[in-house]
């Protein structure tokens, strides 16, 4: 997992949102592109861009391709983000 393709996927509020929607359960392509005014291409883009930093991922069942959060990616950021709370002593504020 990049650090960097993680933090620009989250930097877009569309796909913020997308990972807001797949918080509730796994859905289609076409299940999250009803939720927003923009062209399935568009949609398409994000959730490559999503998939790429590995926040999300995709399983065929069928016809259909259903998109998951990968939590453990989640989890990687989280611990990474919580490490500067345990800043040593005198380094959490300015003199």
């Amino acid at each position: 997992m990049s650090i960097n393709q993680a933090f620009k996927a989250l930097s877009d509020p569309t796909r913020r949102k997308i990972l807001d929607l797949l918080k509730e359960k796994d859905l289609t392509a076409g299940e999250i592109a009803n939720q927003f005014q923009m062209t399935k291409p568009s949609i398409s883009h994000h959730l490559s861009l999503l998939k790429q930093a590995d926040l999300v991922r995709d399983e065929r069942e069928g016809q259909h391709i259903y998109y998951s959060l990968n939590t453990t990616v989640f989890q990687d950021l989280l611990k990474w983000v919580l490490q500067f709370q345990q800043l040593p002593e005198g380094k959490d504020h300015h003199e």
